[in-house]
């Protein structure tokens, strides 16, 4: 089979090599030059990293080294001043322990919540939302049309 896969590529390859070129339409040629004469144009920092200038790369890089460097000391620091402040008892058991209760407690009537709604409502819900994402996807696709795809009458 990969021969014949090869055969066929050979063989369309040599029928295309043998058509005469077209030209482009002079529309397309007008807006590809404009287009490359624009993007020529642009200054070095909205160019790709690569085509920016030498010190303005190493600049970059040293800013990015720095800010890891901060994160990670500054990390630490955070680190070792939640330890002295569980050290010092600021973090104390007792507070840990209602902040618990509490989220707990809000996941408890979360869940009571959820099981009281029958299911005939979630299923009624459900198909309301997927309505009215219709009929925003719809709408939108009108207004797009409306306002975008209609030729202008010269007013």
């Amino acid at each position: 089979m990969k021969n014949t896969d090869d055969d066929l590529e050979r063989t369309l390859g040599r029928m295309l090599d043998g058509l005469p070129l077209r030209r482009a339409p002079a529309s397309l040629e007008a807006r590809v030059f404009g287009e490359l004469a624009r993007r020529a144009a642009l200054p070095w920092w909205r160019l790709s990293f690569s085509h920016w200038p030498l010190p303005a790369r190493a600049a970059f890089l040293l800013i990015c080294a720095a800010l890891i460097w901060l994160a990670l000391h500054e990390g630490a620091a955070t680190v070792a001043g939640v330890r002295s402040l569980h050290d010092s008892g600021a973090l104390s058991p007792s507070w840990v322990h209602e902040a618990a209760v509490l989220v707990a407690t809000t996941g408890s009537l979360f869940a009571a919540l959820v099981r009281a709604v029958p299911p005939a409502w979630a299923y009624a819900g459900i198909a309301a939302g997927a309505m009215l994402y219709a009929m925003l996807f719809g709408l939108g696709a009108a207004m797009y049309r409306t306002l975008y795809l209609q030729p202008h009458n010269g007013r």
